[in-house]
């Protein structure tokens, strides 16, 4: 199994590296409690494209090690760009889903960009969602403590509770099935409770208000109208706004899952944004030739 040791403190943290060797880089970095396994409709169609597709576990998620430090947001951050050292990998676009925009704006700030041309934000946390000086009509911290006991309490009982408004199924064509439900909950609880924990204070204590304008590469941003987890207005809509060259993409009806409920748009969409970046250097690299 392909692992790689963290350069902060030797942890093994195993990724899945699908598609062409020689194809162009894609890197999917997953939602908070979650694996490489929730990009399935995206790496499957896109390794089968031509595209290399890489997915990281985070540390004490999918098959990454079970350890008890290392879940603030430099460290996580650490671990990605390790990753990308690792692979030696060039050109990349990095993909984020939730708290997994936030390690890669941050692994970005720490490292630049010269293994980066492009990055997705899909479903983000970022800038923030709860009430901070930057940030003055985010969630109450106390309703978020609240929720924190709830789930610490019991795990899969909260997991089963969220999940219709993770998908946001009470809105038209958001169909999931009870099995794949089932599974991606399955899949939640392998993230161990210290893993789980440190997850959720990253989210509390975010703020990417400064960092966000610091992005130097395309940014494509996904969200959904009805994500009650990220709302549009705290996240996906101020994200755009402060990075200098970003594309904001609206799903209607779309809530937190919808790398399941908008499987096929968002891998289209992810498609198209790789595309770009490919036709982008083909047209640099004939400029210059034709310079010579």
């Amino acid at each position: 199994m392909p692992y790689f040791e963290s350069p902060v403190d030797g942890t093994r943290l195993y990724y899945a590296d699908h598609g062409p060797a020689d194809g162009p880089v894609a890197v999917f970095v997953a939602s908070s409690y979650l694996g490489h396994e929730m990009w399935e409709y995206q790496t499957l169609p896109l390794a089968e494209a031509g595209y290399r597709c890489v997915a990281v576990d985070r540390r004490g998620h999918g098959r990454s090690d079970d350890v008890w430090s290392g879940y603030d947001l430099d460290t996580l951050a650490d671990d990605l760009n390790g990753l990308l050292d690792h692979l030696d990998l060039r050109g990349a676009t990095l993909i984020g889903h939730s708290v997994g925009t936030a390690e890669v704006v941050r692994s970005l700030t720490r490292h630049g960009s010269a293994r980066v041309d492009r990055v997705a934000l899909v479903a983000g946390v970022s800038p923030g969602v709860v009430r901070s000086p930057n940030l003055p009509e985010g969630i109450d911290p106390a309703a978020v403590r609240a929720d924190d006991e709830l789930f610490r309490r019991d795990r899969p009982a909260w997991f089963n509770a969220t999940a219709d408004d993770f998908f946001a199924v009470q809105r038209p064509g958001n169909d999931v099935s009870p099995a794949y439900v089932h599974h991606l909950i399955d899949r939640c609880l392998v993230a161990t409770p210290r893993a789980s924990d440190g997850i959720r204070a990253v989210v509390a204590a975010l703020d990417l208000t400064e960092e966000l304008p610091a992005l130097d590469v395309p940014v494509l941003v996904v969200h959904g109208s009805h994500d009650v987890f990220a709302p549009l207005a705290l996240t996906g809509e101020r994200a755009a706004l402060l990075v200098p060259d970003a594309v904001l993409k609206v799903y209607e009806n779309g809530g937190h899952g919808l790398f399941a409920t908008h499987a096929g748009l968002l891998t289209a969409d992810l498609r198209e944004f790789l595309e770009s970046g490919r036709a982008s250097d083909t047209a640099a690299r004939q400029a210059a030739v034709a310079g010579r």
